[in-house]
């Protein structure tokens, strides 16, 4: 069972509808859902698999809505260009690669790894994202602990 420490300020469904009116995005229903729980934080287990080639990871911090350091808001605006269309960040890991949610089409739901070492010049080109699991609910059951 995950748990999210340090969690921000807790959000009403009125918050989430205007951060997506504001950013002109509209988030998943799990996602909302998550936001709802925890708004963002640190969690307990946070190691993920991302693939035979790149091993695991540390998810570091999932952002939240609102006045805090790790604010979604912020990095929407600073990854804008350089992340592919339909996805927006909703994490990190130590070295500054992002974990993703789509948020459209064929990727709606789906959360995948963006490895900013691979980045190339064309965001719309996805050799350096890595599926992670089909929603964040999955995601969460996926993290473990450091052995």
């Amino acid at each position: 069972m995950v748990k999210i420490h340090r969690s921000h300020k807790k959000l009403s469904e009125s918050d989430i509808m205007a951060f997506e009116k504001e950013n002109n995005v509209q988030l998943t229903k799990q996602y909302k859902k998550f936001l709802l729980k925890w708004n963002g934080g640190f969690p307990e287990p946070s190691l993920f698999h991302i693939s035979p080639e790149q091993g695991s990871s540390v998810l570091n911090v999932f952002f939240g809505i609102g006045e805090m350091y790790d604010n979604l808001n912020d990095y929407m605006e600073l990854l804008d260009d350089r992340l592919p269309k339909g996805f927006i960040p909703i994490g990190d890991d130590p070295a500054g690669n992002i974990i993703c949610l789509g948020i459209e089409g064929s990727f709606y739901e789906k959360i995948y790894f963006w490895d900013h070492e691979q980045e190339t010049d064309d965001p719309n080109q996805m050799s350096n994202m890595y599926f992670l699991s089909n929603n964040i609910s999955e995601f969460l059951i996926g993290l473990f602990p450091d052995e």
